[in-house]
């Protein structure tokens, strides 16, 4: 694929059917009236960032519900901050908000319209509620912060929006939650195949970086749609947003999920607590992975201090890695991009020591493909096993012919190895004193085993463990518990 039509085409090609299969139920509303706080109740656990502030959710944040036998995917909005047809004193974010819910109201079979029974309808709850009525889907109406009996008597004033029952509920209280959920089930579409697969095998792919390297950018460009929010300014994202999505994996496309995170910025220049949530959904994110995409700007000057600082929580992960360098069109010249590549290697050897390098540029469309392949790669290798024997001829090889260094008066020996685990691969070395390894040399063996099995993007954990000095057999401590009940039946 050399030019960007065909890679466009690429893309569309892979995206997933799965959002569109099954059913979906999404949350509007106008700003601040609970909408993350039910999203987060009926999900049983926090993913979307709650604060009082209005217009903290700006993305769509989907995720997959099990309730009852029923499998549907909840949809969290932002809130509608203007009223229909308005131009006056809207910023971009109304704007761009206002375009996430409206595909989300188009991807819906259900919509759940949440108010304030505190603060009553609203003309903007009006506005809302004409928009929610075009679109022909049912509507179920929930009024929260009912947290006494005085406001579910507020409650009441939503039935005057025309859309029948009004479900009092209490987020904070978790209260009317269940009656609510209940009819909501009951006007589901009828069950598709599509809800008898599970979404536990599905690959999770997160892109992270620092702010404004590109990195919602390159989620729209590899699904080719503009599923996640992009503006120049730092801070766009704040949730961590899972985009459907499939890569080629052991030779068929494979169910994926993309994951587009916060940026991360030092402790130091981070704006308030909603930013902290952020970078603590980013962090989660990693731990979570099978594979990180880590993208960086391409600048002269390589990687940053906060890049480095992204690596290491990578690192100490022992997630596998592609590192896509973005905005490479900025950095044409074969000169500065090698360069770059030292300089990323310099900073970062630790993640660089095995995650590829792949320069693209989200905007254009540049080397995707490239970087799909890469994924594919690195993918195929996270389930590696390494058969026992083989690897042991390799380490005695390793070791004839490179001799540990000596730490003190005795040499490191090597008795046995084998692999103990994969997500990261680990190998255990039986040795004789695990003091005994000097950790460059353990450095160099992780190399040698890497190349040798072509271990590409994937870490590698070499653990050491000391061969006790005298094993006694199984039969020897038989005989022996059996000498010890013959003399306590005989004394």
């Amino acid at each position: 694929m050399s030019n960007n039509a065909d890679t466009e085409m690429f893309f569309a090609g892979n995206k997933v059917e799965t959002a569109e299969k099954l059913p979906t139920v999404a949350i509007v509303g106008r700003p601040n009236v609970g909408k993350s706080s039910l999203f987060n109740a009926i999900l049983g656990r926090r993913l979307s960032i709650v604060h009082e502030m209005s217009g903290v959710t700006r993305d769509r944040v989907i995720a997959p519900v099990q309730k009852n036998g029923r499998k549907f995917l909840l949809v969290d909005t932002g809130g509608l901050g203007m009223m229909s047809g308005e131009t006056r004193k809207v910023d971009m974010w109304d704007k761009n908000i206002a375009a996430q819910v409206d595909a989300a109201i188009e991807s819906a079979d259900i919509l759940i319209f949440m108010g304030d029974a505190q603060a009553g309808v609203t003309p903007l709850d009006s506005d809302v509620a004409t928009r929610l009525r075009a679109s022909g889907l049912p509507v179920f109406v929930c009024a929260n912060k009912c947290d006494n009996g005085a406001w579910k008597d507020d409650a009441a004033e939503f039935a005057s929006l025309g859309f029948g029952e009004v479900y009092p509920v209490s987020c904070l209280h978790r209260g009317g939650i269940n009656a609510l959920l209940e009819d909501v089930l009951k006007k589901l579409p009828p069950k598709r195949a599509i809800e008898k697969e599970t979404q536990a095998n599905r690959l999770r792919i997160a892109i992270v970086g620092r702010p404004n390297v590109g990195k919602s950018s390159l989620v729209n460009a590899l699904i080719g749609d503009n599923r996640v929010m992009t503006s120049p300014i730092a801070g766009t994202t704040r949730d961590a947003i899972d985009v459907d999505f499939s890569i080629m994996y052991k030779g068929e496309m494979h169910p994926a999920v993309l994951v587009d995170t916060a940026g991360m910025r030092k402790t130091g220049k981070r704006e308030g607590i909603v930013e902290y949530f952020s970078v603590m959904r980013a962090q989660s994110a990693i731990e979570r992975a099978d594979l990180i995409v880590m993208v960086l700007e391409a600048s002269e000057y390589g990687a940053t201090a906060q890049d480095k600082k992204i690596a290491g929580m990578i690192e100490s992960a022992n997630k596998s890695c592609v590192i896509a360098v973005n905005k490479c069109d900025l950095l044409e010249d074969s000169k500065k991009r090698k360069t770059v590549l030292e300089e990323i290697r310099r900073t970062m050897p630790k993640l660089a020591a095995y995650a590829p390098v792949e320069w693209i540029s989200a905007e254009k469309k540049l080397n995707l493909d490239s970087l799909l392949d890469r994924m594919t790669e690195v993918m195929e290798q996270l389930d590696v096993v390494i058969p026992t024997g083989v690897l042991n001829r390799l380490l005695a090889d390793i070791f004839e012919k490179h001799t540990p260094p000596l730490i003190g008066t005795a040499p490191l020996k090597l008795y046995y190895a084998n692999m103990t685990g994969s997500r990261p691969a680990r190998v255990r070395l039986f040795v004789n004193r695990t003091e005994l390894a000097a950790d460059n040399y353990i450095v160099f063996l992780r190399k040698k085993l890497r190349e040798a099995f072509g271990m590409i993007g994937t870490p590698l954990v070499v653990e050491l463990k000391a061969r006790p000095k005298k094993v006694e057999s199984v039969r020897r401590n038989e005989n022996r518990e059996r000498s010890r009940g013959s003399k306590r039946r005989n004394g």
